[in-house]
């Protein structure tokens, strides 16, 4: 008697043999991933709560801002005493996914929380991806010794804590999966790693929301087709993006190599602290510390003065460059939609669609991370005008050449064929 369902075709041998391994593989990283996504989203979720407090608390108290100097005292020894090997922040985790040595410490995690909240707590002009990456990758490669992982699920456990830093810290999972997969490799993604980004990416995501822990929201921009004029505008606006996004790079490394003259670390942010201090009060304003959200939103409803751009970018450069901690990507954020606003005043195009590529476009020059931009503003703004939003990403991404925000950064391909000779080069080395 014929065996049921014996007229059947049989699957082939190679595809009986994929179909376990690759469920053994989903089954694996969906509980890798949901761990890192809890943890990472718990941890972006107090911070995001104890940073708007924080941020409240200053703008009641302007005279705060006095002690700033005092803050990066405090922040400079911790990390002289305490802190030796994960004062590289973002970059340790890029080169242990390049070479790894040894597990991240766990102490990089109160480290980084507590820096840059004194950072925002006493008006330093900071952001807050760098935090929340940090923690997630600190907190994912705690798993590593925990359950006895291997070299190569190292890597990718470190890249799922990157991105669920980021996607809980902004809420744009999708956004916070593609930066896992691009930041570490310029111009170049590890497909490997495409599951578990996602996967804790989305659950950490999940995880900031259901604590209840909200996000900035932004306009959605309307419809608007590409005509030539549009098409000439848009690739007129992304190159100044890309530009100013590889003058922030630069004025970044420059101001933190002159501060390592000082060499006494934790003196460092005092000095920096004081010049921030005495800035703030020449300008008469604090328009331009902390995260700026409120000047964000505002550029998507009027041209904005081209001074808002340039006066972020120097205090931002001098906030980080000197040693106070954060992120950069917010303060990209406020520098390109206020550039994107002000460019609103030459070009025909409407300032909410020139904010909202400034925003995405000078963050993916300086990050050199077009997709992930891409989709964060997919995100943030609506689809409407996905073309002009994959404009500002990739033509800024192109013209902020082989610079960028984060050093440790290896040239998987290079963007241009003339740069060749830079392929498999850290930034930090150019």
């Amino acid at each position: 008697m014929r065996p049921r369902f014996a007229y059947l075709p049989q699957l082939p041998a190679r595809l009986r043999r994929h179909t376990p391994v690759a469920l053994l593989f989903v089954l694996r990283w969906l509980l890798l991933g949901g761990l890192v996504g809890v943890a990472a989203g718990s941890a972006s979720a107090l911070f995001l709560v104890a940073l708007e407090w924080v941020t409240n608390w200053r703008e009641l108290h302007p005279w705060a801002l006095a002690l700033l100097p005092a803050a990066g005292f405090l922040i400079g020894l911790a990390y002289h005493y305490f802190g030796n090997r994960v004062v590289r922040g973002n970059n340790l985790i890029l080169d242990e996914i390049h070479a790894p040595t040894a597990t991240i410490p766990l102490r990089m995690v109160p480290l980084v929380l507590g820096g840059t909240l004194l950072t925002h707590l006493f008006g330093g002009s900071a952001g807050r991806e760098g935090t929340a990456v940090q923690m997630g990758g600190a907190l994912a490669d705690q798993l590593t010794q925990l359950l006895h992982l291997r070299p190569r699920d190292r890597r990718l456990l470190l890249i799922a804590g990157m991105s669920a830093g980021f996607a809980s810290v902004f809420g744009t999972p999708l956004a916070g999966a593609v930066f896992g997969l691009e930041v570490f490799l310029l111009g170049s993604i590890r497909y490997d790693a495409v599951l578990p980004a996602f996967l804790a990416a989305l659950s950490a995501d999940y995880v900031t929301r259901a604590w209840g822990v909200g996000h900035t929201h932004y306009p959605q921009l309307a419809s608007l087709p590409i005509t030539p004029v549009g098409l000439g505008c848009a690739l007129l606006a992304a190159i100044a993006f890309g530009l100013v996004a590889r003058s922030f790079a630069t004025l970044t490394h420059w101001v933190s190599q002159q501060f390592a003259r000082l060499k006494y670390p934790p003196l460092r942010p005092v000095v920096g602290g004081v010049l921030v201090v005495a800035a703030v009060w020449a300008l008469g304003t604090t328009r331009y510390i902390g995260l700026g959200v409120p000047v964000i939103l505002e550029s998507f409803q009027t041209a904005l003065p081209p001074q808002d751009f340039l006066l972020k970018l120097m205090l931002t450069a001098l906030t980080l460059g000197c040693g106070f901690k954060g992120g950069e990507v917010t303060p990209l954020f406020f520098i390109g939609a206020t550039l994107g606003s002000a460019l609103a005043l030459v070009l025909p195009l409407p300032v909410a669609l020139l904010a909202a590529m400034g925003f995405v476009g000078v963050f993916a020059g300086a990050a050199n991370t077009p997709l992930a931009c891409l989709l964060m503003g997919l995100e943030l703004f609506g689809v409407q005008a996905a073309g002009y939003l994959a404009l500002a990403c990739v033509v800024a991404y192109l013209f902020s050449g082989h610079q960028g925000i984060y050093s440790a950064q290896v040239i998987g391909q290079a963007k241009h064929l003339r740069l060749g000779r830079q392929q498999g080069k850290r930034l930090g080395e150019l």
